[in-house]
């Protein structure tokens, strides 16, 4: 007979990796609440008999060596340039950050705000560039700011993101 974990915790906190071992779950602690148990059920988190779990093979490392240009280019089909209506957030504690892409109205609105986007330290993540050379040609614009390839599909779907450039911080979005 396997060893049954024993789970301290309300009915709607389970531990997956331990429900996946377990022939049955034992609730030790119930504080009320709803039973999260039909969400797991639907999982189906019981291991089939007969069937071993598949092998996950670890990634290797690209050969040769790694850097910026290596993960460029950087498309982000989720945004393209555009304009972008100020919003109100609250993510207190979120550093400042903008999004731009290697195109002519990204470039224009970093040369505006270069000198209000320095004094918030704000960091750039550049969603849509196809080289090397053009990602020094926006750096160039605006000396002093970090800019870093990264795909913003994530984000955009995060924080509902059609377009940039835009400036977020921690109270809002602002073109």
């Amino acid at each position: 007979m396997n060893a049954l974990p024993v789970l301290v915790a309300c009915r709607s906190l389970l531990w997956l990796p331990m429900l996946a071992q377990a022939d049955t779950l034992i609730v030790v602690d119930d504080r009320g609440g709803t039973s999260a148990l039909p969400y797991y059920e639907a999982l189906n988190l019981q291991p089939r008999a007969g069937l071993s779990a598949p092998r996950i093979e670890m990634p290797r490392p690209p050969a040769g060596e790694v850097n910026e240009a290596s993960m460029l280019p950087v498309r982000s089909s989720r945004l393209s340039p555009g304009v972008v209506a100020r919003r109100v957030i609250e993510a207190p504690g979120l550093p400042a950050f903008f999004l731009v892409g290697d195109d002519q109205h990204s470039r224009a609105w970093l040369q505006q705000r270069a000198l209000r986007l320095r004094e918030l330290g704000a960091v750039g993540l550049v969603v849509n560039v196809s080289s090397a050379e053009s990602l020094a040609a926006l750096r160039a614009l605006v000396p002093g700011l970090p800019l870093s390839p990264v795909a913003g599909d994530d984000l955009a779907e995060r924080l509902g993101l059609r377009h940039y450039p835009v400036l977020i911080t921690a109270t809002g979005l602002e073109q």
